[in-house]
């Protein structure tokens, strides 16, 4: 999802998707430990994405200081 999408969500949508995103981190991992190893490429992208919603998250956190 891009940066400009996850602007438009509540803070609500943003939580939920952030904790669907570390679930999903945290499967690949399972699976990785588990011998199954899925496609390496799904890492980074789970990764960048998570960093992309505490972004926005960061974002509106500042400016309603």
């Amino acid at each position: 999802m891009r940066a400009q999408e996850l602007k438009t969500k509540t803070d609500a949508e943003l939580k939920e998707h952030l904790l669907e995103l570390l679930h999903e981190q945290f499967n690949l991992r399972m699976q990785k430990t588990g011998g199954q190893g899925p496609k390496p490429h799904l890492y980074k992208r789970v990764r960048r994405a998570i960093a992309r919603v505490k972004t926005v998250m960061k974002e509106r956190e500042g400016a309603k200081s």
